[in-house]
């Protein structure tokens, strides 16, 4: 089994995104902000790591920076509703493999999901 960890705050999207992973047959795990995605990796390992920016607690650029010192070496895809590219290329600098927009991700999940797992 494969596991996705999906690090949002906004709670209907990652449920959203959860059943969508689901019915791609892998195994979803949620995650509130970046802090909860670091907690949790101490725990246990994930395949891939679908991270959006704009959250409380930790961000996403702080948890890049964060899995960046860690070495991570888990595939980590941004999901976010920002487009702007200053954030595109920090994202980018920090190890992220993907800058997703929000509105496409649905869309793009098969063929991610076949590209990083």
């Amino acid at each position: 089994m494969k596991y996705v960890a999906i690090v949002d705050d906004d709670y209907r999207l990652r449920e959203l995104i959860r059943q969508e992973l689901i019915d791609e047959g892998v195994e979803p795990i949620v995650c509130p902000n970046g802090q909860a995605l670091l907690d949790l990796l101490n725990q246990r390992s994930v395949d891939l790591i679908l991270l959006d920016l704009m959250m409380p607690t930790m961000d996403g650029m702080t948890c890049l920076k964060y899995l960046q010192d860690r070495s991570n070496l888990v595939p980590v895809l941004v999901v976010t509703a920002s487009n702007e590219d200053s954030k595109r290329a920090e994202a980018k600098a920090l190890g992220a493999c993907e800058f997703i927009l929000k509105p496409d991700l649905f869309e793009l999940i098969p063929e991610l999901l076949k590209r990083y797992l």
